[in-house]
């Protein structure tokens, strides 16, 4: 397994999750990283990316403020700090890495984990 997300679950609104996903060396070395979520009968949505060194980080407007992305080079593994969440933050959140610029574009991304699932109750 090459990217591995873990931390799902089912919380209710407002509350909070991290998510964590932990990648291979040759899956996120020097490479961007993102977060994206899916619902049944949707396309996968972009939800938040952040660079190799975490100088840039970016967030769907839908998430902006709520939201938190890190990374933790040394552990391999990137995070994905979710706040207030509301219902329609419920889907399988995936993460994947590119080595391509196009932060928002999913097919730009070449290796995704397996997906956690996030159900926000109401």
């Amino acid at each position: 397994v090459q990217l591995q997300a873990s931390g799902g679950g089912l919380v209710q609104a407002g509350g909070s999750l991290r998510l964590s996903c932990a990648a291979s060396g040759r899956t996120f070395s020097g490479r961007r990283m993102g977060w994206f979520r899916q619902t049944p009968g949707k396309e996968r949505e972009f939800v938040a990316a952040i660079t190799w060194s975490s100088s840039n980080t970016y967030y769907a407007d839908s998430v902006k403020g709520r939201f938190t992305m890190s990374r933790d080079n040394a552990k391999n593994t990137v995070y994905l700090q979710m706040n207030s969440l509301k219902p329609e933050d419920t889907a399988v959140y995936y993460c994947a890495s590119s080595a391509s610029y196009g932060y928002s574009d999913y097919s730009k991304y070449d290796y995704w984990g397996q997906g956690t699932l996030v159900t926000v109750s109401s």
